[in-house]
């Protein structure tokens, strides 16, 4: 068998193995760091992988993003977390005064109970998060416990929606392994309980190798950009 493989990388037996050089190995092209690119880089590659990216200004055009994802879903019946953008944005009333059932998780001590939250996310037909970034080499959301609360709401609904700022884009993962490694102490040495990676709607090819979407997950995701014009005191909700 060895000498199979040698045959074929064209190698005698008393050939000695080098290792490759550096020089020629495939390089990575760096994205463009500035801004404006890396949002259109990351909702590039979220279409690429069957995700939507929207954008919303001003709450007006916040409330119509969210009505056009709504008219898509058989029932309005909508899970929240915890994240501080959702607040400041005043999701909840916004789509309460659309008639929209909302059930929003606060903590244990305030709001529903765990177990009523998690039954409220298995029965909703969308769910509402933030994120801590978004990745833009791949078009990853990234969400952690800590931030959201709980992460049924992007895990058990058939669509999630995200909400992210401009600063919270990622050019690539090393971003996001020094964040990881920035937070935290001894006592609480990760952002959260998990750190999770969502790269578009869920998919597996564990049925006769057939893609299917949405047994394990979402089955739609959508990342809404929220401008300035969006938040009720102009500043940034904290990372």
């Amino acid at each position: 068998m060895l000498e199979r493989v040698r045959r074929a990388l064209g190698r005698s037996a008393n050939q000695p193995v080098s290792a490759p050089s550096y020089a020629d190995l495939p390089r990575v092209v760096p994205i463009p760091s500035s801004r404006a690119v890396l949002v259109d880089h990351f909702e590039q590659e979220l279409r690429e992988i069957g995700g939507y990216p929207h954008r919303a200004e001003n709450p007006q055009q916040l409330q119509e993003v969210l009505q056009s994802i709504l008219k898509t879903t058989p029932e309005s019946n909508v899970v929240l977390t915890r994240n501080p953008l959702i607040g400041n944005l005043r999701i909840i009333s916004m789509l309460q005064e659309q008639g929209v059932k909302v059930t929003a998780w606060q903590g244990k001590n305030d709001g529903p109970g765990v177990e009523d939250f998690q039954r409220a996310s298995f029965e909703a037909q969308v769910g509402v998060t933030g994120v801590d970034y978004v990745l833009a080499e791949t078009g990853s959301l990234v969400v952690s416990s800590r931030t959201e609360g709980t992460q049924l709401a992007s895990l058990a609904p058939p669509v999630h929606i995200a909400l992210y700022r401009p600063e919270q884009v990622a050019a690539g993962i090393e971003e996001i392994i020094d964040w990881l490694g920035s937070q935290g102490s001894e006592a609480s040495p990760a952002p959260g309980r998990s750190v999770v990676f969502i790269t578009g709607p869920s998919r597996t090819g564990d049925i006769e190798l057939t893609i299917t979407v949405g047994v394990h997950g979402p089955q739609e995701v959508h990342a809404i950009l929220i401008g300035d014009g969006c938040l009720s005191d102009k500043t940034s909700p904290s990372k």
